[in-house]
């Protein structure tokens, strides 16, 4: 007996209409782009901070010094672990009046200067007060 195949038809994809769609989206992103203009590059040289001689001292401060490892000297104090605040307090009752600076080496760890900042604060010494400064490898 001989029964009937049913015939396979190969599938296509129908690539007409995709390049009908794919033309429509070229043609609109040609049309909506914005071209830019060339503008005119300003040149700004900022000014940096070079050490001028100066005979005169502009200020009178005491530093305190962070390390990479975490010691704390003030002024040429070594101060131990956890008593900043205190010593911070004490120090501001003998000086009345003395300004401080904070001198931080680079690869100090950021918590470690937020700890020093917070001594500071709990000490009754505004942070604005004490200017900061990164101390680079030589």
């Amino acid at each position: 007996m001989h029964f009937p195949r049913p015939v396979r038809s190969r599938s296509q994809v129908q690539i007409i209409p995709m390049i009908d769609v794919l033309i429509f989206l070229l043609i609109f992103l040609i049309i909506s782009t914005q071209f830019k203009k060339p503008r005119n590059v300003l040149r700004i040289e900022l000014p940096t901070v070079r050490e001028v001689p100066s005979d005169q001292v502009a200020d009178l401060r005491s530093v305190i010094s962070v390390d990479a490892e975490g010691r704390i000297t003030l002024d040429t104090l070594n101060v131990p672990e956890g008593l900043l605040q205190s010593y911070l307090a004490a120090y501001q009752k003998q000086n009345p009046g003395r300004k401080l600076e904070l001198e931080a080496d680079r690869k100090l760890p950021l918590e470690r200067l937020l700890g020093v900042w917070d001594s500071l604060i709990k000490a009754g010494i505004p942070i604005k007060d004490v200017p900061a400064r990164i101390r680079l490898p030589e």
